[in-house]
């Protein structure tokens, strides 16, 4: 009996180790990301998209909307401007040059809104060919608006962001 567990056990321990993606393959990755967005006084949705350009390197698009916003009276209620930003991003990859397992990246970028210009770092790891999970924080580095009023502040502050992640590549 013990024979015939240990065999199941590892044949699939082997299974899921041959099942799993690269987190980043370099030139033509695609990788689609979708994840709940999480800072002061609101929460959202975020989906982003990166194509790899090369070794270590991507460049993609991110867009959220804020769903749910802390209203303050003496404000009103906050736009759809308020509530939603877009940005262009480029990522490099850490991943290989750190020497973490094939199925785990670690990314920091840079990244250009229509709130602000900031950074991000982020991680992420797949469990089998094409479904992984992520997590990313992003930081403003220089906002637009130097002095941000009232709602200014949604999409233009630190904040965290936590979903799952899809391989998208054709390869």
């Amino acid at each position: 009996m013990m024979k015939k567990v240990f065999l199941a056990a590892m044949i699939s321990v082997f299974g899921v180790s041959q099942a799993q993606t690269d987190a980043f393959t370099g030139r033509g990755d695609g990788k689609v990301q979708i994840g709940a967005n999480f800072q002061k006084w609101g929460t959202g949705i975020q989906v982003s998209f990166d194509r790899g350009l090369g070794e270590s390197f991507s460049f993609g698009v991110q867009g959220g909307y804020l769903l749910g916003v802390k209203e303050f009276d003496v404000l009103g209620k906050p736009d759809a401007g308020d509530r939603f930003d877009v940005k262009l991003r480029a990522n490099a990859h850490l991943g290989d040059v750190m020497g973490l397992p094939q199925n785990f990246d670690i990314y920091p970028g840079l990244d250009l809104g229509l709130k602000n210009f900031g950074g991000h770092i982020g991680a992420r790891f797949f469990f089998n060919k094409g479904l992984g999970v992520f997590a990313e924080t992003q930081f403003p580095l220089a906002r637009y608006n130097t002095e941000p009023e009232n709602y200014e502040f949604l999409n233009n502050q630190f904040n965290v962001t936590l979903g799952v992640s899809f391989d998208i590549s054709p390869k």
